[in-house]
């Protein structure tokens, strides 16, 4: 069953066509990876199913619902989360305080009710923060649950990055280079983790350029090429198709 669904849509950027008559589907429990060389259009893709950009044309349904013009927040709270290329962390606070904001989304129990420190609105932070304590235990960030997240290695920011999408508790959980300067130890430790998040339940889909972990992790594979879609199917028949081998190497001169 399809969880995400890419109608023909395509982005413009004045006369440039970054994203172009798009048609992309993930199923529902997959580590789906989208893939292509640098300006591929992989990350403006993100930003079009989150919302970040509007799209020029076509149409975006999850669970069933289009959320083609919904803004980020409202994706958010149809069970979309995100990680980042770059690492966007408050880095003068700690691991859990990073948490405890992730779930803002999520967690609020009014701001009336906040404010004037009810019960209720207590009951809910306190519920918030066991969550927030469950994921960084989860991440392997449990002993840094108090450090600030500007004095963390870079692996270490990364795998917050990523438990901060996952405060919003996604349906589809969304990763934009997930290992990106990470050691080969971090690495393994990131995919193994990817992999035990597919199996709570949550679909993922992943950008990335180490392709190594891209056939390593992925049940199904999308190649970009200026935009446009040029293979879709299981790694091994990724791997071998022709169209993706000159996309990245280009072709040979006769």
């Amino acid at each position: 069953m399809a969880l995400l669904e890419l109608k023909g849509v395509s982005k413009n950027f004045g006369k440039l066509q970054a994203v172009s008559n798009l048609d992309f589907e993930v199923t529902k429990g997959e580590i789906h990876s989208l893939i292509g060389p640098n300006g591929a259009g992989k990350t403006t893709v993100f930003n079009l199913i989150t919302g970040n950009y509007p799209i020029t044309s076509g149409k975006i349904i999850f669970n069933g619902e289009d959320i083609t013009k919904l803004q980020p927040h409202q994706t958010a709270q149809k069970g979309i989360g995100r990680s980042f290329q770059g690492t966007f962390l408050f880095m003068q606070q700690s691991v859990l305080d990073n948490l405890m904001i992730g779930f803002h989304m999520t967690c609020r129990a009014g701001a009336l009710k906040e404010f004037l420190h009810t019960p209720s609105a207590k009951k809910v932070d306190e519920e918030c923060r066991q969550k927030a304590l469950e994921i960084i235990e989860f991440m392997g960030l449990g002993a840094l649950k108090k450090e600030m997240a500007g004095n963390l290695p870079h692996g270490h920011q990364r795998a917050l990055g990523v438990s901060i999408a996952l405060a919003c508790t996604p349906t589809l959980l969304m990763l934009d280079e997930p290992v990106t300067g990470m050691n080969p130890t971090e690495t393994v430790e990131m995919v193994d983790r990817i992999r035990r998040i597919r199996d709570r339940g949550i679909t993922v889909i992943l950008v990335e350029h180490t392709m190594r972990v891209v056939m390593d992790v992925s049940d199904r594979i999308t190649v970009l090429s200026y935009g446009r879609k040029i293979a879709e199917g299981l790694p091994d028949e990724i791997k071998n198709n022709q169209e993706v081998i000159e996309a990245y190497l280009g072709k040979e001169e006769k």
